[in-house]
């Protein structure tokens, strides 16, 4: 088999993969939550860690700028969307920020999320929760529940504080495979768990990239197995898509 031949082979059977898991999951997220309606001037906001921030310039503040976005899936999704709706004069921002956790979201919650006053907020966080327990001379103490507690306090003021706002929640993920990510899984049950209580849109990061490693090997997804390339930044953009409806 030609170079071509099997490259396009594995291209296919990605999409193909990808497409099947994120049909079943668009139903399920749809069932909860309709697809945001956005008005003209609607504000759009990413919030995370690393793969959220992706190298932003965090000095700069404004919408639709494209340092402040970074290079990872907010931009390529900021980029899509604009384009879909010119019309619109949106706003979208990235406020995602390097080795944040759930109680780093909660200090700057007010001044980086409601102070902005998101007609859509996209939340992509667990992973540090989980890793800062083993890494860094283990200093973090945080459990499940401890996450679970902090993002459901998170959910509930945004509610409260941001009529209307429509709110989605992104499962954490990892192609690493060593026993200290394990309970990784327990964080994203706990990300399902509270996106299906409060009826939000809920996108199934993990789900789909345990597909796409099907096609083709896990660094090409995700790099270190956390951070993704490319090629999984697009996988990610095009996984949010399906799901939100936008």
């Amino acid at each position: 088999m030609s170079h071509l031949s099997r490259r396009s082979l594995i291209q296919g059977a990605a999409s193909l993969a990808t497409l099947s898991l994120l049909g079943s999951e668009r139903s399920h997220a749809r069932a909860v939550d309709s697809p945001p309606k956005l008005g003209n001037g609607a504000v759009i906001l990413f919030q995370g860690d690393s793969i959220t921030d992706s190298g932003r310039l965090k000095s700069d503040a404004e919408p639709n700028s494209e340092r402040a976005l970074g290079k990872g899936y907010a931009q390529m999704l900021a980029g899509e969307i604009l384009h879909s709706h010119p019309d619109l004069g949106l706003k979208i921002f990235n406020r995602g920020i390097s080795g944040n956790k759930v109680p780093d979201l909660a200090a700057r919650w007010q001044a980086d999320t409601i102070d902005l006053k998101p007609n859509v907020l996209s939340i992509l966080i667990g992973v540090n929760d989980l890793w800062h327990t083993f890494a860094f001379g283990n200093k973090f103490k945080g459990t499940v529940k401890d996450y679970e507690d902090g993002y459901r306090s998170l959910l509930e003021r945004t509610l409260k504080e941001c009529p209307g706002v429509r709110i989605v929640i992104c499962e954490p993920f990892t192609t690493r495979t060593s026993p200290e990510f394990k309970p990784l899984a327990d964080y994203a049950a706990v990300s399902k768990k509270l996106a299906a209580e409060m009826k939000l849109t809920f996108v199934p990061f993990q789900s789909v990239f345990d597909q796409a490693v099907k096609a083709a090997p896990a660094p090409f997804w995700l790099g270190d197995g956390i951070h993704p390339t490319m090629a999984g930044y697009a996988l990610m953009s095009r996984a949010w898509r399906e799901a939100v409806g936008i």
